[in-house]
């Protein structure tokens, strides 16, 4: 099965495409998508919209996972933010795949088996669970993959409980 990753963002949205076979995982690519701050929202909703509709189009995902949005303060960032992530789950739906969605402390624990791993466990988790050389950068691909992994034990573990 081949497993999408999305750290959703405006400037920066992080993608992560994982193969899993069983409890098996093995990394297919990873990288971001990146927008200027100089041009206006909308074309850099275009943006992500074209660029992970490429990625869907190469990659072929069964499914894919999301980062759910999380912020403290800033309403403005949040807004921007939740629009390039609608963006996101857009292209997915149209593409026809299966979206989940995992809050932060849902990745962490899925990655790293703790919900309040600090980032940097949870990159170690990363290497060492796709048997990388080195963690993955920058940050946005890294937890990008971090999701991806994160949905692949999740759906592996609801099959496995279907099954019993």
């Amino acid at each position: 099965m081949i497993v999408l990753g999305i750290d959703p963002g405006v400037a920066t949205t992080g993608y992560g495409v994982i193969s899993t076979q069983g409890s098996k995982m093995s990394l297919c690519e990873y990288g971001v998508i990146k927008t200027a701050a100089k041009q206006p929202l909308e074309t850099r909703l275009i943006t992500i919209r074209r660029e992970m509709t490429q990625i869907l189009a190469q990659f072929k995902p069964d499914t894919m996972g999301i980062e759910d949005l999380f912020f403290n303060h800033n309403t403005k960032t949040a807004m921007m933010v939740a629009q390039g992530r609608g963006v996101l789950l857009l292209t997915g739906a149209e593409a026809g795949i299966p979206i989940h969605s995992y809050t932060p402390p849902q990745i962490k624990l899925g990655v790293s088996g703790y919900g309040s791993a600090p980032k940097q466990q949870v990159q170690k988790m990363v290497k060492s669970l796709l048997n990388l050389p080195k963690i993955p950068r920058p940050d946005d691909a890294a937890d990008a993959l971090a999701v991806a992994i994160c949905h692949a034990h999740s759906l592996r573990m609801r099959t496995l409980g279907s099954t019993a």
